[in-house]
């Protein structure tokens, strides 16, 4: 569980809460999207909800979600350009990194993962060099 001790944790749904975004958070979500835009090509259905924050080198941050066995998730992040280079990661309910499917592109990375099974999951959102910057993460799914 040693991952999960260097993070801070976030499990709330960004679409629940009713807050004006910074001009910050707007760039890294249109990033995100970005991101995600190219899986949706591939049929990938973009999910309701986003999450939203500030990272830096010293402090990554962990989301709680939900996954199914059977899908195919891509978890899409982007982040201010203070961000220098970032990277997703997917752990277990235990903490374990997982192997999943790398992407990662200046303020942009994704992770590809297909769950064996049903379950809590952790997504690690990391900045790996730069300045503290705001991110937004989303996921698509099919």
């Amino acid at each position: 569980m040693k991952p999960l001790l260097l993070c801070t944790f976030l499990t709330f749904a960004g679409a629940g809460f009713l807050q004006a975004a910074t001009e910050d958070e707007v760039a890294a979500r249109k990033l995100a999207y970005d991101v995600a835009g190219a899986f949706t090509n591939e049929g990938f259905k973009m999910r309701d909800g986003v999450w939203n924050g500030k990272v830096d080198v010293q402090k990554s941050k962990l989301i709680q979600v939900n996954l199914y066995a059977g899908n195919q998730y891509w978890f899409s992040l982007g982040v201010t350009p203070t961000a220098k280079k970032v990277a997703v990661s997917i752990y277990d309910e235990n903490g374990k990194a997982l192997a999943f499917e790398p992407f990662a592109e200046e303020s942009k990375a994704a992770a590809g993962f297909a769950p064996n099974v049903s379950g809590t999951y952790y997504i690690k959102v990391a900045e790996l060099e730069g300045e503290p910057s705001s991110f937004c993460l989303l996921y698509s799914y099919k």
